[in-house]
């Protein structure tokens, strides 16, 4: 009788002990459901309170891929309707549009512009700035993770690519001044009257490293790399323009400390980033290349035969080396011609069986020969032209709608020829010609 009461009394006990460890597994069950959804809600709360708190709105210099393209500002003023005062300076227009945004819930919180405002310029695919983001546009995104606020700062994480993106609390300064940013654009992009030639120099407070610099308009982008035999250090970062100069990404590491704000200064076209104890960045002109070339050797006399050519309605006319100058004589040129009749090729061919001569073809017109003589500096590694014949008469004078043009083909100081790196579209190797005492520099293919 007390086994059997034994038994009654453990089976109770084991029954007791199910149905409480199935009780527990319903609550950790219901734990595990509502901890995530009560957090998920704790940071909708927060973002929605942060993206309102913040008297003039928010400001974000969208990098959205620094290895390929610059950073464009973004300013937002968030209203508790849904609605969104946007600007932006990607591009002249800087006005200010009224869009929609919500605090959206997925397995994170995100922050999406749910109508199209200045934001999605940035990710359509159908607008992109170079051939090689066709049908990727500017790699931008119009939702964005919620991560959280540091030092009075929203951190988020971009969708697309899981990028920082960080907004900072803009100021009544920031909606007025965002125009300047254009303004700036042109001091990066540098006026027709500086050097044509640029270097990016770093002290790190007790040696100096002088790199070259070369900027993209379209895409906001600049390539450094070092002009000293055996260092190999190199700087590529995209820039974002600010009303006082521009914000770099990555930013500049020199000494161990990272610069990334240059300040401009219009008396010689610099941009400075400063750090402490010495160390500090400067971008500036410089009156000659780092790196002089041997590449104008092509056109020697003696050598083969050798074609350049520069072409209006290809692609040669969109390259990046392309100065201000010479579009501007470019524009002199057609200006002076008849109406129905424009310029269509400047093409230089050297060692020719009729000689050597810069090629000049037209729209609506016969094409031009400027038969010229090379002589070599072979100390300033550049070649001088000087005048022979057009179209093999001596004394024949230079017609009036190309003089402006041609005098820079024939600076007494010379002319400088460098094999680019980059291609437009095609295989052919593409070479600049830059006139040594002028910012005047076209971009050729070299065909032959």
């Amino acid at each position: 009788m007390k086994m059997k009461q034994l038994y009654k009394y453990l089976f109770a006990a084991i029954l007791i002990l199910q149905l409480t460890a199935c009780n527990n597994n319903t609550d950790a069950e219901q734990l595990f459901n509502e901890t995530p959804t009560a957090r998920l809600n704790q940071q909708k709360s927060e973002l929605n309170d942060a993206l309102l708190s913040s008297q003039y709105g928010w400001k974000a210099v969208y990098f959205t891929d620094n290895t390929v393209l610059g950073g464009y500002t973004h300013l937002f003023r968030f209203a508790d309707d849904g609605t969104v005062q946007m600007a932006s300076d990607f591009d002249a227009d800087t006005k200010t549009y009224k869009s929609e945004y919500a605090i959206q819930v997925g397995s994170t919180v995100s922050l999406t512009f749910t109508t199209k405002n200045r934001i999605h310029l940035l990710s359509d695919s159908n607008n992109y700035p170079i051939p090689a983001l066709r049908a990727k546009g500017y790699l931008g995104d119009f939702q964005f993770l919620y991560y959280g606020q540091e030092n009075g700062e929203i951190i988020f994480k971009t969708n697309r690519n899981n990028r920082e993106l960080r907004f900072v609390k803009a100021t009544a300064e920031d909606w007025i001044n965002l125009p300047q940013n254009l303004e700036m654009e042109k001091n990066v992009i540098g006026g027709e009257e500086r050097p044509l030639f640029r270097l990016l120099e770093t002290n790190d407070g007790t040696t100096v490293h002088k790199f070259d610099f070369s900027f993209t308009a379209v895409t906001r982008f600049a390539n450094s790399n070092s002009i000293e035999s055996g260092y190999s250090v190199s700087y590529n970062m995209g820039i974002g323009y600010t009303p006082t100069g521009i914000v770099v990404s990555p930013a500049v590491e020199v000494g161990g400390q990272k610069l990334s704000d240059f300040t401009y200064n219009d008396a010689d076209g610099s941009f400075t980033a400063t750090g402490t104890g010495g160390v500090s960045a400067v971008i500036k002109y410089t009156a000659k290349p780092l790196v002089l070339t041997d590449d104008y050797k092509f056109l020697l006399p003696g050598q083969p035969l050798a074609w350049f050519g520069f072409f209006v309605d290809d692609y040669t006319i969109d390259s990046p080396a392309n100065s201000s100058l010479f579009y501007a004589e470019l524009e002199k040129v057609n200006a002076a011609l008849p109406a129905g009749q424009s310029i269509a090729s400047i093409q230089i061919y050297g060692n020719h069986s009729i000689g050597t001569f810069i090629y000049y073809t037209f729209v609506g017109r016969g094409a031009l020969q400027h038969h010229v003589t090379i002589e070599e500096d072979a100390v300033g590694k550049k070649m001088i032209l000087k005048h022979k014949s057009w179209n093999g008469n001596t004394t024949v004078a230079t017609p009036a709608f190309l003089a402006s043009i041609d005098k820079y083909f024939m600076d007494p100081e010379g002319i400088y020829v460098k094999a680019e790196s980059f291609r437009l579209f095609y295989s052919d190797p593409v070479y600049t010609f830059t006139s040594a005492s002028s910012p005047f520099r076209m971009t050729t293919w070299k065909l032959q």
